[in-house]
């Protein structure tokens, strides 16, 4: 059974940084892929960045040069650090996987993805 786990979540003022972890039990890093995602109230949920096992990346237009994804295969965890935060920032943060895709090209649409962890909340304040 894949769980995803996210962690790392907090308040920060603008500017400051916070570092998300996902760890993930029962899963297969190879082929495939991991994402971030995020969704604020009222919005859709939306793709912030993503990684794939051939080391392919991936990141939303707003968060690029600000937000870092990386994996640790020897951890069974992800991570997201993220420097420069901003109010607009604020979301509930998901961890994602998907599942051997049959077209492997990463896309940071909801849809591609399978596995889901309960999400980890950042707040950025002004």
């Amino acid at each position: 059974q894949v769980q995803l786990v996210e962690s790392g979540g907090g308040s920060v003022q603008s500017g400051g940084s916070l570092r998300l972890s996902c760890a993930t039990s029962g899963y297969s890093y190879r082929r495939n892929c991991l994402g971030w995602f995020r969704q604020a109230p009222g919005k859709e949920r939306e793709g912030v960045a993503g990684i794939c096992s051939d080391g392919t990346t991936r990141y939303a237009y707003g968060v690029r040069g600000r937000f870092t994804i990386s994996q640790d295969n020897a951890k069974n965890t992800l991570y997201l650090q993220m420097n420069s935060l901003k109010p607009e920032d604020t979301a509930m943060y998901y961890c994602a996987a998907t599942a051997n895709p049959e077209k492997f090209w990463l896309r940071l649409d909801v849809d591609f993805f399978v596995y889901w962890g309960q999400g980890t909340q950042v707040t950025v304040s002004s």
